[in-house]
Order: C-alpha cells, then structure tokens, then sequence
C-alpha cells in the first residue's frame, strides 16, 4: 500500500493561492528611453498612447504548469511511500546447553534396547540425544563433552544438523576415562555468561561420580543457581557400583535440586527416550516474533516530474522566442 510519510506537509499546496490573494502585487520600474519625437512617431504607427502601469500577463498554460510543478513538489516533501508486505522473523528465547559424559565407563553394555538385546550406553545417548535435539527447532542449542576435563564441542548455535553431527560421532573414552563433573558445570556457566538469553536450560547426563574435578559440583551449582541457570541432571550409571564407575545419585538430585530443575534416571534405552521426552514437555520452546514492513522511497518521481517539466517548459518558451525573433527579423 502507498503513504505519505509526512501527510501534512500537503497543507502547503493553497500557500501560493494565498500569497496571489493576500500580497500586494510586486511593483517595479524599468528603465526607458526617452524620445523628443515620441508622439510623432506614435502618430506615424497609428498608435494612440496610454499612460499608467503595465501588468505583466500570464498564460493559462503557464499558470497550469506553475500549479504542476508546486503540487509535484509538495507531494516529493511529503515523502509518498510504499509499505511492503511484513516480514516476520522469530527469534529464540532460551540456550539449551546438552552435558555429556564420556568417560571409558560409557561404553559399557548394559542397556537394553527395545528389543531386549543389549547396547552400549554411549549408542543409546546419543540416538536419544539426537532426537531430542531434532525436536527444539526454536531453541540455540550448545554441546560439552567430558571426561578428565570438559571440552566444548559446539557453541549455542541454531545449526541443530551440526549439533547432531557431533553427537554421532562421540566416542567412549575420548575425553579421559574420568568423570569431571563439577569443571563441566564451571564450563557450562562460562559459557551462559555470554549469552543474553533470558532462559538457560543445562541438561547434564552422566553415568558415575566426580574423580577429576578442582571445582567441587554442588559450589558450581549454587553459582549457576545465582546466573539463573536450570539444570536437569540425568544418571544412566549403576548406584550400586564402585569406585568411579558408581553413580552418585545424591549428588546429581541436589545439583538439580538448587538449580530449580529435575532429576532422572535411565536404566535402558527406552526409559532415557522417556526422559528427553519429558525434558522437551517441560521445557516449551520460547520464541519472540519480530515483524516489520521495508518501505520504498517514492518522492524521486515527483520531484523529477517537477524538474523535467519546468525544464520542458522553459526550453520550449525560449525556442519559440527564437523563432518568433527569426521570423520578425
């Protein structure tokens, strides 16, 4: 649709109306020459000579024209425009920053797919990983690894095909046979803090006990717990284990516990699908929607109309001068 940026500039289209009615007219005097033997020669030329003023004429196409070009102009001041369909774009509102163990301990065979036979624990995160990333189109989505450290592997980004590509190709034992859990929540917290999100989801999943952290986990979580950061931690290991492989099944209900999130554990395959599904229930994709609508500048056209028309006008009245001189000469 078309609009004038400035509507009520077109209230200068009667000014010139007004001037000719309210000014006084413009006076001026012109130089002359002076004959002795005017009247004999207004005599010889039959002319009977008047005295008083000379009122300069003007055309009705003259004055057309004049009244053209003002209101092309006052239209070009008030900056006609043209308003384009909106575009809308949506923008995400949370970073879902995924915590992914892998130690050595994660290769170990111990869950069940749906048909019974046994798998790697690593094989089933990752297929119930995927899968949950594919579901959050709405959201920035970030991955660590860890292991004796934590390693960031993707950004928050909204390449989820990336994401998931890493994720397929994540190995047991890649990041060191340890668990270093609570660096993994000091990493994860580096990473919130440069973002600008009002929403920051951790979703930590782990199968055994910190052995290699400097950073105790329950201080990294009441540090996330004061950024605004929910995490919801994830056991898949066994409780009942030793050493490092025994998962610390308190520690990851308190860590969830003071961030405001939940905990859960998965013994196979299809409880852990349950658990992303839940995660994915209880954490709706948050989007704001932006719109607007580009505008084209029109007041060009007016404005060269204007221009080219008085430069017509002028150019065509001095080549009738021209000629009408050759033709009296």
């Amino acid at each position: 649709m078309y609009e004038l940026a400035l509507p009520w500039l077109l209230l200068l289209l009667p000014v010139p109306l007004l001037a000719w009615r309210l000014l006084p007219p413009r006076h001026s005097i012109e130089p002359s020459v002076r004959l002795p033997f005017f009247d004999d020669v207004a005599k010889a030329a039959g002319i009977t000579p008047s005295q008083g003023s000379v009122i300069a004429g003007r055309t009705r196409s003259q004055a057309a024209m004049q009244a053209t070009v003002w209101c092309l102009l006052v239209v070009a001041l008030a900056r006609p425009q043209f308003i384009e369909p909106p575009i809308e774009k949506s923008e995400p509102q949370r970073d879902i920053l995924l915590a992914l163990d892998l130690s050595q301990s994660m290769d170990t065979r111990d869950f069940a797919k749906p048909d019974g036979s046994p798998e790697p624990r690593v094989e089933a995160v990752k297929q119930t990983v995927t899968d949950f990333i594919a579901k959050r189109t709405g959201d920035r989505i970030g991955l660590i690894a860890f292991g004796d450290a934590p390693y960031p592997l993707a950004p928050f980004t909204m390449d989820h095909p990336l994401v998931s590509k890493m994720v397929a190709n994540l190995l047991p034992g890649i990041a060191g046979p340890r668990t270093a859990l609570g660096d993994s929540l000091g990493l994860a917290i580096r990473m919130f803090d440069k973002t600008n999100m009002p929403e920051k989801v951790l979703i930590l999943l782990t199968d055994g006990n910190d052995t290699a952290s400097r950073m105790p986990p329950l201080k990294a979580a009441e540090i996330a717990r004061t950024k605004g950061i929910t995490i919801h931690t994830i056991g898949i290991g066994d409780p009942k284990a030793s050493g490092e492989d025994k998962l610390d099944m308190a520690t990851l209900q308190q860590i969830a516990a003071k961030t405001g999130g939940r905990y859960f554990f998965g013994s196979d395959q299809t409880s852990l699908s349950a658990i992303y599904n839940v995660l994915d229930a209880i954490t709706p994709q948050a989007q704001r929607s932006l719109s607007w609508r580009p505008r084209i500048e029109l007041f060009p056209w007016p404005l060269a109309a204007a221009v080219l028309l008085l430069s017509g006008w002028y150019l065509s009245s001095g080549m009738i001068g021209v000629a009408r001189r050759r033709f009296a000469g």
